[in-house]
């Protein structure tokens, strides 16, 4: 009996993994990650982002990217390995691009920069922070070895969330949404210079109409309805730095 438990076991722990490399799995006609980068490529991107002057604490980051139907595509780390950033990060950074797909079209995209005034108390959008929790039994689900790898748990599966700071961009090719990143593990202000930074590298910022100057940029006013607190003194600098660095498509 306990022989047959565990060959079962054994069995579905290889089927959940073959499922979850054939869904990151971007090659063939109707894949549900077509169009998305794969893990290394979002890997690369990361890094080199990182590296570049963000205005934060210099701190290596998690990112993850999520189809147009808000499942996670691929998830990546950009430090030495798991440990090298905050762990708490790596569902963040998925949550965060659940929002930036969630309320984005077609014909306007917002940035999870863009959605913190709205949602303080008194905004025309307060308590949106609160809708689409986080399905914890899939985030915090699998093994903890294979976080940030392309067979991370998270992969494959609808992780959902709302987060209202920098950090959350979506994704566009061809004139369309087809999903969205999400970066995290500094100052939600160097989060979003990151994730500008490593989408402009993807190739997938050829935005429609936006709220921010341009698109979807991070608005440090918060007088304005779309706007978002400084992080630090050079913020602002910082930012305008990211936008001449990696203009938009």
């Amino acid at each position: 009996m306990k022989k047959t438990i565990k060959t079962s076991c054994a069995i579905t722990a290889a089927l959940l993994c073959i499922s979850s490399s054939a869904f990151a799995n971007n090659s063939g006609h109707g894949k549900p990650c077509d169009g998305l980068p794969n893990h290394d490529q979002l890997q690369t991107a990361l890094k080199a982002a990182r590296d570049a002057d963000n205005g934060g604490f210099d701190l290596d980051m998690w990112a993850s990217i999520v189809n147009r139907d808000g499942f996670v595509c691929a998830v990546a780390f950009s430090g030495a390995d798991r440990n090298s950033q905050w762990p708490g990060s790596r569902i963040i950074s998925a949550q965060k691009a659940y929002t930036a797909n969630a309320f984005s079209l077609d014909g306007l995209v917002l940035s999870t920069a863009n959605l913190y005034a709205a949602t303080q108390p008194g905004g025309s959008l307060f308590g949106l922070q609160h809708s689409n929790p986080v399905a914890t039994n899939r985030a915090y689900d699998g093994n903890p070895l294979r976080y940030g790898t392309d067979k991370d748990p998270m992969v494959g599966k609808k992780v959902g969330g709302v987060n209202v700071f920098g950090g959350g961009l979506a994704l566009y090719a061809n004139g369309k949404i087809i999903g969205a990143v999400g970066v995290s593990g500094d100052s939600s202000c160097a989060d979003h210079n990151i994730a500008w930074r490593t989408r402009d590298t993807l190739g997938l910022d050829a935005l429609p109409g936006g709220v921010g100057t341009p698109g979807d940029n991070i608005i440090f006013d918060l007088t304005n309805p779309f706007g978002h607190p400084t992080c630090n003194a050079v913020s602002q600098s910082a930012n305008d730095a990211v936008i001449v660095d990696a203009p938009l498509n």
